[in-house]
C-alpha cells in the first residue's frame, strides 16, 4: 500500500487501495470536507471497478463509503457528493441513511452539446450535494464571483454576485478537444481519464468549505485534481484511489504542478470575496490589488 507525502509545510497521501480497506484500517484520523465523485454504475469499462453490478450492490457500497467518511469527519465538516440527475433520490436518501445534513442541492451546468433523448428533454447538467454532519457547517465561506453579464442586465455589478446553488460558469472537461491543456493524456495523446474534474470545480468547493490548514478527502481519486488544487490553497489532503496508472498521474501532478494545474488564473474571477486572501491561503498574484 504505497503512502506518499510532500514536505512538512503541506501534506498530501495518496493511498493505492480500495477505500473500505483503508476506511477499515483506520489509517484516517480526520477530515474536514470529502469531495466524493464515484463511478456512476453506467457500465463503463474500469480496470478496477465493476460499473455494471446490481444497482442494490452498488449503493449499499455507497452508503458504506458515506457512512466511514461522516466518522472521521469532524463536527460540522462538508461532503460534496457528485452525480447523475437522474438518481437525486438514491443520493439523498443515502446521504440521509448515513447520518448527513442535507444543505444544498448544486446543479452543475456543464456547458457542452446535451445528446438528444428519445422519450425526454436531452441532459447538460449534474447534480451535487452539499452536506454536512451536523445541522450547521463548521466553515462556509460565502464566495463573490465576478459573474459575466446576461444580456437582460444592463449596468455592470460593481463588487461581482454571491454565488447561488446553480454552477453554469465552469466548463466540464469534454472528451474532445475541447478538454484543452488540463487534461491528463497519455504518450498517445489520448485522454488519460474520461471523467477528470475541471480545476475550477474543486477550487470552488474547496473554498468554500475550508480554511488553509484543514483536510481534504477524496475517496475516488482519478487523476488527483483535489489533492492538486488543495496544496495550492495550503490545505493537507488525503487521496485513496484503486487504479495504479491513476496513482502515478496523482503524484505526478502534485510533485510537479502543470501550468494548466494552477489556480491563480480563476483569483481574479473571486476577487470581491470578503477577506478572499485568508481564505485562498495560496501565493496571490502580485498583479491583482487585493481585497
Amino acid at each position: 500500500m504505497p503512502r506518499k507525502k510532500s514536505d512538512p509545510k503541506i501534506s498530501w497521501k495518496l493511498f493505492d487501495e480500495d477505500c473500505l480497506k483503508i476506511f477499515h484500517e483506520d489509517c484516517i484520523n480526520k477530515a474536514h470536507l470529502t469531495y466524493f465523485d464515484p463511478p456512476y454504475l453506467q457500465g463503463k469499462d474500469y480496470r478496477y471497478f465493476d460499473d455494471d453490478q446490481p444497482e442494490e450492490k452498488y449503493w449499499t457500497w455507497i452508503r458504506d463509503v458515506l457512512s466511514n467518511v461522516y466518522n472521521l469527519t469532524t463536527d460540522g465538516g462538508a461532503v460534496y457528493f457528485m452525480h447523475r440527475e437522474k438518481q437525486a433520490d438514491y443520493v439523498l436518501r443515502s446521504l440521509k441513511q448515513t447520518g448527513w445534513t442535507f444543505q444544498n442541492l448544486i446543479i452543475w451546468m456543464k456547458r457542452t452539446s446535451a445528446v438528444p433523448g428519445k422519450y425526454r428533454f436531452s441532459k447538460q447538467y449534474q447534480i451535487i450535494v452539499f452536506a454536512t454532519k451536523g445541522v450547521r457547517p463548521r466553515v462556509f465561506n460565502k464566495l463573490r464571483i465576478d459573474l459575466p453579464l446576461r444580456p437582460e442586465y444592463k449596468q455592470p455589478r460593481k463588487n461581482g454576485v454571491y454565488l447561488t446553488d446553480v454552477w453554469d460558469d465552469i466548463r466540464e472537461m469534454t472528451s474532445g478537444y475541447l478538454a484543452g491543456d488540463e487534461a491528463v493524456r497519455d504518450s498517445e495523446g489520448n485522454r488519460a481519464h474520461k471523467q477528470q474534474s475541471p480545476i475550477a470545480l474543486l477550487l470552488r468547493i474547496i473554498l468554500s468549505s475550508t480554511m488553509p490548514g484543514d483536510v481534504v478527502l477524496d475517496p475516488c481519486t482519478g487523476t488527483g485534481t483535489t489533492l492538486v488544487v488543495a496544496k495550492q490553497l495550503k490545505r493537507d489532503s488525503i487521496g485513496i484511489e484503486i487504479d495504479p496508472t491513476y496513482v502515478k498521474i496523482s503524484q505526478s501532478r502534485l510533485e510537479s504542478l502543470r501550468p494548466s494545474d494552477s489556480i491563480q488564473k480563476h483569483y481574479e474571477y473571486y476577487r470581491f470575496t470578503e477577506a478572499l486572501p485568508k481564505i485562498w491561503g495560496g501565493t496571490i498574484p502580485k498583479q491583482l490589488t487585493l481585497v
